[in-house]
């Protein structure tokens, strides 16, 4: 039996009904990306499973004692806190544990003498016993280990959460809920506000994960690299798929083609069967098998036999940039650049050159200067020194992620012509059709509509425009699964030049054929391919080092070996370890032997897997001090016999 089952569930707010007869069975450690169109109740179901919300029919049910953790969208913190305090809150229970194993530490060191003693050492045991199953003291290095992995340095642990923004509250939230010992993860959006690094941290502890997780995300590459099965909540039920995301996506395609194929032959089947009925009907020799036919479709109509047409798949935008005159080669160049605030250098001497027909994603962590890099390019922030120049007469078009360029008190129509003529109105009003605005939508003000809606506006406004050149920061910011693929198909046929910056891995491979990689402030490298190729690279250059590094460690000890090799059987002099009685070759072996054991073992302290179990951490640990401790006496042995 699964960890939560849903058996013929029914919700409805006031007339709209959500979910109906939907059964869904969640089993232990499983990882489910949950899919489905905005508005489908992916909300609601989070709710049901945690019981904030009951079902209008049917039921809900948890396993026994079922741990379940749930980040929000918009998650609730305690502003009064410092992050770290705020994040460590979730080892409450560790800390009180740690300060009453002092406490009762001290009242032994107080009562040895007395009769008290054994109460309290048996007490203390105990405590010790649960403090070790709660973790221990290894709390404190998952914590950091965790707020690294998204983002935070050392320095922000004591800023209070009300000073964090609204994207470094999320990544807090995150991290409190993942240093959670839940049995139920469930993550709505969990790559808001998170870079590229952070993102690849969090996909690599989900995968480690012990136990189940349910995301919702909008990152199809977290998604095929964490999930194991994809549940699509489409038309008020749950349609699980066992695969990831690319391959659910493929087989619904493929499903979706082969429902509508199969609909319309058994309609041409239908039709041809009325059409000889009523052909022959007046044929008394045939008018019985007319008769025949006639009730056998009947019967097939009341039987459920006839197939529905297949729902039409959800509106998507129609986008297509077309420039409105071929540019010239040459596009924009950078010389020089150079841009500081204060101490922090973004850009030291930076040179790239963009041509014609080249499409370049910016990558790199958060604070490393991407937007402010396409902000200079726009001559909206001057420079330091350098210079960055798109050429003359080219039309621009501009994405800001934060939609700065729209007028929240206009109309939606006005953005696109401010005080159109009734032909020109009409001509935009079937032009903003292509991007979902339709009726009187086009009269909403822009400052009410949400960010998915202020997304499509901007991509309308770029369009309507023409440009020779996109310079897009975050485009798929807030636009669903349906609108990034739709975006990717209009910049992959897009003549023009594109210099954009993305978090979205998948939308980055797709679109880009070349990547301006910012690793840090002050460095960059341009290079041909998309983020596969780059990570492919990372993942090459990883393996090289751990190569060098186990060579190095090789020559070291053949070295070592060979400047020490001595006659076997030297006397150990007074040596009383256990090893005074070994030859130097048997020394030397062991030497070797322990060596790479502790390699292994610091090896897979880099992994930040190892510090969500707290058993095998501490298990390592003592690995490694036991290795360091016979190293000790073996080189102490080794060096007394070349005195």
């Amino acid at each position: 039996m699964g960890i939560v089952s849903l058996q013929n569930v029914h919700m409805g707010f006031d007339e709209r009904i959500v979910l109906e007869s939907l059964d869904w069975e969640i089993q232990r450690g499983e990882k489910v990306g949950l899919v489905g169109p905005n508005g489908s109740g992916k909300t609601t179901l989070f709710k049901l499973i945690m019981g904030q919300l009951q079902p209008s029919v049917g039921t809900v049910t948890r396993a026994r004692g079922l741990q379940i953790a749930y980040l929000p969208q918009e998650p609730m913190l305690d502003t009064s806190n410092t992050l770290l305090a705020e994040v460590t809150g979730t080892f409450d229970n560790v800390r009180r544990l740690e300060e009453r194993v002092a406490e009762v530490a001290q009242l032994i060191a107080d009562h040895h003498e007395t009769d008290r003693v054994d109460d309290l050492m048996a007490e203390y045991d105990e405590l010790q016993h649960r403090l070790e199953a709660a973790g221990g003291y290894d709390y404190e290095v998952t914590v950091r280990e965790v707020l690294g992995g998204l983002g935070f340095s050392p320095g922000d642990y004591d800023l209070p959460i009300s000073a964090l923004s609204g994207g470094q509250k999320c990544r807090a939230a995150l991290a409190e809920l993942l240093l959670q010992e839940a049995d139920l993860l469930l993550l709505d959006e969990p790559t808001n506000h998170l870079d590229i690094d952070a993102t690849r941290f969090l996909e690599r502890f989900l995968a480690g994960y012990h136990g189940a997780a349910i995301i919702v995300s909008h990152d199809r590459y977290l998604l095929d690299r964490v999930v194991d099965k994809t549940a699509d909540l489409d038309e008020r039920r749950i349609t699980v798929y066992p695969c990831a995301y690319s391959d659910y996506a493929e087989s619904k395609r493929i499903r979706a083609m082969t429902a509508e194929r199969e609909f319309e032959k058994q309609q041409e089947w239908l039709k041809h069967q009325r059409e000889y009925a009523e052909r022959v009907k007046a044929d008394k020799s045939r008018s019985a098998q007319a008769r025949g036919r006639l009730k056998m479709l009947d019967r097939m109509e009341r039987g459920g036999q006839v197939l529905q047409r297949p729902v039409a798949r959800n509106r998507k935008m129609a986008i297509q940039f077309t420039p409105a005159r071929r540019p010239g080669d040459m596009v924009l160049r950078c010389e020089g650049l150079c841009k500081a605030y204060g101490d922090v250098v973004l850009f030291d001497k930076l040179d790239v050159e963009i041509y014609r027909g080249e499409k370049v994603g910016i990558v790199g962590p958060n604070g490393v200067g991407k937007t402010t890099l396409l902000k200079m390019a726009m001559r909206q922030v001057e420079c330091d020194a350098g210079q960055i120049r798109l050429y003359e007469n080219l039309q621009v078009g501009y994405y800001d992620q934060e939609h700065a360029g729209l007028n929240r008190e206009h109309r939606i129509i006005d953005e696109i012509a401010p005080n159109p003529t009734r032909p020109e109105e009409a001509r935009i009003r079937s032009f903003l059709a292509r991007f979902l605005f339709t009726g009187s939508d086009v009269y909403k003000r822009v400052g009410d509509l949400s960010g998915g809606e202020q997304s499509r506006v901007v991509l309308a406004k770029l369009m309507w425009s023409n440009p020779q050149v996109l310079i897009l920061d975050e485009p798929t910011n807030h636009l669903d699964i349906p609108g990034k693929e739709v975006l990717e198909e209009a910049l992959i046929a897009y003549e023009g030049a594109i210099l954009l910056v993305s978090h979205d891995r998948y939308f980055l491979d797709r679109v880009v054929n070349r990547l301006l990689v910012l690793p840090e402030r002050g460095r960059y490298e341009l290079m041909t391919g998309n983020w596969s190729t780059y990570e492919q690279r990372l993942a090459d250059e990883e393996a090289h080092r751990r190569e060098e590094q186990e060579a190095a460690r090789r020559q070291a000890r053949e070295t070592n070996r060979k400047s020490g090799k001595r006659k076997a059987g030297t006397s150990a002099g007074d040596d009383d370890s256990p090893y005074a009685s070994w030859s130097l070759d048997r020394l030397e072996e062991a030497i070797i032997e322990r060596e790479e054991r502790l390699a292994e073992v610091e090896q897979q302290f880099a992994d930040p897997l190892v510090y969500q179990d707290g058993d095998r951490a501490r298990s390592l640990r003592a690995q490694a001090d036991q290795l360091r401790a016979e190293l000790l006496r073996l080189n102490a042995a080794w060096e007394s016999r070349l005195d």
